[in-house]
């Protein structure tokens, strides 16, 4: 997909899981058609798969390889949530066994204390997406500081996720971006618990998401190639004549055809209309 017009380039329908052959052959013929029209690649935007570096380096060498930025974020994201839900765990596990009952005056704190635990955790739990939301409102700020008061870990994985953010603003280089992320695993590696959690903070694939800083042009997600799949994939559970490899071929050529046909079509409407408007 060309990231600019969203414009579908080149396609191949595979009835098996994709292997670095296929994704090598795809390039290879991609490649030729751009030869063919004397085009060429100035960058390239995948996902986190590793089907995708060495071909690009051995068919596109030398060309800028952008890891999506939303595949990156959301690998950060579900991390902080299974450690905020390792919390939950550990909390669930300090509630105080209580006897069938009305409590008695000495069990009546430790009973206080087990509804206090309780609510903390549903709250954490209904709450959970403050902790990895991009902007907060002054409400959510408050509720956030109400749920980590006396678990200084939970106000570092909020602090964290900021720092995360703050990698993938346009108005930096990607030097600058590329000093903070090691600062930030720095600081990552000096908490234990935090470091295990976060494993994904040392991963190749976070360095790539910030090549696109010092490119305007080149797309910092593969969300076109990825809502024109799901057209796709949606097709194929709720349409019943394009559920084959042979049918989803012919039904994207076709949309293929049609946005081809798409600018002109648009020309004639338009001259039509104005025709109209002037004989009128």
């Amino acid at each position: 997909m060309d990231n600019h017009t969203f414009r579908r380039l080149v396609y191949r329908v595979l009835e098996h899981d994709p292997t670095q052959d296929d994704i090598r052959l795809f390039l290879r013929d991609f490649r030729a058609h751009l030869q063919a029209r004397s085009l060429q690649v100035r960058g390239i935007t995948t996902d986190g798969s590793s089907l995708y570096p060495v071909p690009l380096a051995e068919l596109f060498p030398g060309i800028p390889h952008q890891v999506c930025q939303f595949h990156v974020l959301k690998e950060l994201t579900q991390a902080v949530l299974h450690a905020l839900a390792k919390i939950r765990k550990e909390l669930k596990a300090q509630i105080p066994k209580r006897p069938r009952g009305r409590p008695s005056k000495a069990q009546a704190q430790a009973s206080r204390r087990a509804r206090h635990l309780e609510e903390r955790i549903r709250d954490l739990f209904e709450h959970r997406h403050l902790f990895v939301r991009n902007q907060l409102t002054a409400a959510q700020v408050k509720t956030l500081q109400r749920l980590s008061r006396g678990l200084p870990h939970l106000r570092m994985l909020r602090e964290i996720m900021d720092e995360v953010y703050r990698l993938f603003d346009r108005r930096c280089r990607a030097a600058t971006a590329l000093e903070r992320l090691a600062h930030l695993r720095r600081r990552v590696r000096r908490y234990r618990w935090v470091g295990r959690a976060l494993e994904k903070l040392k991963t190749p694939n976070l360095e790539k998401a910030l090549t696109f800083l010092d490119d305007k042009l080149l797309p910092a997600t593969s969300n076109a190639v990825e809502r024109s799949n799901r057209r796709y994939r949606k097709a194929q559970r709720s349409i019943y004549s394009v559920r084959t490899a042979p049918h989803v071929r012919q039904r994207i050529a076709l949309d293929m055809q049609r946005e081809q046909q798409a600018m002109d079509r648009g020309q004639t409407t338009e001259i039509l209309h104005q025709t109209r408007t002037r004989s009128g």
